[in-house]
């Protein structure tokens, strides 16, 4: 018996058919704006001029956007900076993580960064 027809010889529907474009919804890009790269990169360049850091990378991923902190260009990011969009709400949340490891989250960026600042410090 074909599969579409019942034991009474009628025909029944299989599936019901569903727009996709109702279904998926892709997420709005996340990336970084103007004040948001400026800030980054002068906090760069100041570390940059210092001999700490000699790379970065920007990537954008699914509903983030990553600043990525290197010493050598063949090693790990040092640092890495996400900006992370919400669902259903216009802010978005910042992170800094060294490693494995997040050192601050929060809903300002300049907040967030003063974590890589205050290792800028000299100690003398």
């Amino acid at each position: 018996m074909a599969p579409w027809a019942s034991r009474e010889g009628e025909r029944e529907a299989m599936g019901e058919v569903v727009a996709l474009e109702n279904q998926y919804r892709p997420a709005k890009p996340v990336f970084f704006d103007k004040r948001e790269l400026r800030h980054l990169m002068n906090i760069y360049s100041r570390r940059v001029s210092a001999g700490d850091w000699r790379d970065y990378a920007i990537d954008f991923q699914r509903g983030q956007a990553v600043f990525s902190i290197f010493r050598h260009t063949s090693e790990a990011p040092l640092y890495r900076i996400a900006k992370t969009g919400r669902k259903g709400r216009s802010a978005a949340e910042y992170s800094v993580s060294e490693g494995p490891r997040l050192l601050k989250r929060g809903p300002n960026i300049s907040e967030v960064l003063t974590v890589i600042e205050r290792r800028l410090e000299l100690v003398t």
